[in-house]
């Protein structure tokens, strides 16, 4: 990693005298600074945007592509450093941050598919006499400046969810990265600032919450694109003004077990979904419904499963398990286990606290009341509770004020069918966790679990309004 990075306003690198200290996950030291936005940038940056609407308007649909292309024959050949940035900012052991940066290409490449795809189309106006040689044709254009505020946990694939599409809308953006993991964006900013993407289509501004209030309050920003916790997203939301808003705010998944599954491939499939980037996902297995008959077995080999990971240096292909984000996450999450357990939970294994790692941790018995089972815990746990009834396992998932993604292990056609038409949820995913998913899909929850959809096309109609042309033949 250099030692300082500069913040991108209207494209051009820029030192602002202002610093974050960057910390190293693995070390706990400082592994660099980078500039960050004051006000009067915030402003500049809004500026350059909003003037750049007519230029980024004007770039045709396969120029657009162009860009994007560009892009992916970057991230080709510095998947390796990006990799290991991730490593370093947000502590990711390297198999998930390859996997990460294998994602991020994967999202600019849908992203470049669709750009020379985005089509209106032809209307039958003549529903009755009176309109009688009329004729009706709509083409999506541009909506405007984006802001766009990305999270800590996939620094760099849910930052390329928001700037890829855009690009491909043909709408200026302003970045706002986590401050946790700001890193990985100001090399995206890199990146695009070698392409021919007009520099002031775009400015990546790490900054302060206390100095971010024009990202999200400006009326000459049209949309807002926000992946974070619910808590931030709602607020956001309600001092946002007319723009449109599009949240991802996370959850507390769970998946049900029926009778009948496959046990090897449930347990596999199981620790991948709690326990994947030590749990720091908004799809985390959290609740995990098992039906009673296999309730014992699925308990014992999920146990001796958790117990067999590997953690350690995240830089070695062996380590299958990481830490949190910092030692604070890690208290919080410990806690959380511990109210869960004065309750009358009873742990099954984990809840070892050392620095920012904790232990994978399997509970059962959680009280319905307890923080773990009611809130987001975006760590390593998951609750374990035995079921008898098809149906009264969606009445426990749907308990939830929370509603991102479901999964169903069930060999059952009624049950399946069930599972999609009653679980109060933005997608559910039968034969697999929660946890998956690609990067073309529509994405996003309901109830506290956001607002709108997420993936490269659903972006794309965001950050595009239509607009209608009519025809009258006399």
């Amino acid at each position: 990693m250099e030692s300082l990075y500069p913040l991108y306003l209207g494209g051009q690198p820029v030192d602002s005298g202002s610093y974050l200290d960057v910390q190293h996950k693995i070390t706990r030291r400082t592994a660099c600074r980078v500039s960050v936005a004051t006000s009067d940038l915030i402003e500049k940056a809004i500026a350059t945007a909003h003037g750049a609407r007519e230029v980024m308007r004007a770039i045709r649909p396969y120029e657009r592509q162009h860009i994007l292309n560009q892009c992916i024959a970057q991230f080709e050949l510095r998947r390796e450093e990006l990799a290991h940035c991730l490593c370093i900012e947000a502590g990711k052991i390297i198999r998930d941050a390859r996997s990460e940066v294998t994602r991020l290409i994967d999202t600019f490449r849908i992203a470049s598919e669709e750009a020379v795809r985005i089509h209106g189309e032809v209307l039958n106006l003549e529903i009755s006499a009176r309109a009688r040689g009329y004729r009706g044709m709509t083409q999506r254009v541009p909506i405007g400046v984006c802001t766009l505020i990305s999270p800590f946990n996939f620094p760099l694939n849910l930052a390329a969810h928001k700037v890829a599409p855009a690009i491909a809308a043909g709408c200026p953006f302003i970045l706002k990265p986590a401050s946790r993991t700001p890193v990985s964006a100001l090399i995206l900013g890199e990146i695009l600032g070698g392409t021919d993407l007009p520099p002031s289509a775009f400015s990546i501004l790490p900054c302060e919450r206390s100095v971010a209030n024009p990202l999200i309050e400006d009326d000459r920003i049209q949309l807002l694109s926000f992946t974070g916790s619910p808590a931030a997203g709602w607020d956001i939301k309600a001092r946002s003004g007319r723009k449109k808003v599009v949240l991802e705010l996370g959850g507390n998944a769970a998946c049900i077990v029926d009778e009948g599954a496959n046990l090897d491939d449930v347990t596999s499939r199981l620790i991948f979904g709690a326990f994947y980037q030590a749990g720091q996902s908004c799809i985390s297995v959290q609740r995990i419904l098992i039906h009673r008959s296999i309730y014992a077995e699925l308990r014992q080999r999920l146990v001796d499963a958790a117990n067999r990971l590997i953690f350690g240096n995240p830089l070695d292909d062996t380590t299958q398990f990481g830490a949190l984000i910092d030692e604070a996450e890690a208290f919080r999450v410990d806690d959380w286990i511990e109210e869960a357990v004065d309750g009358g939970a009873r742990l099954l294994c984990g809840g070892v606290l050392l620095g920012s790692f904790l232990t994978p941790t399997l509970l059962e018995n959680v009280p319905p009341e307890a923080k773990i089972s009611n809130n987001e815990v975006f760590g390593p746990v998951a609750v374990l509770q035995p079921f008898d009834d098809f149906r009264e396992a969606i009445r426990e998932v749907n308990r939830s004020r929370f509603g991102l993604q479901a999964g169903v292990f069930t060999n059952n056609l009624y049950h399946m069918q069930m599972a999609w038409d009653e679980l109060e949820v933005g997608g559910v995913i039968v034969g697999d966790v929660p946890s998956w998913r690609v990067d073309n899909m529509p994405y996003g929850g309901v109830k506290e679990s956001g607002l709108g959809r997420e993936g490269v096309r659903n972006a794309i109609e965001d950050m595009t309004e239509p607009r209608l042309l009519v025809i009258r033949t006399p």
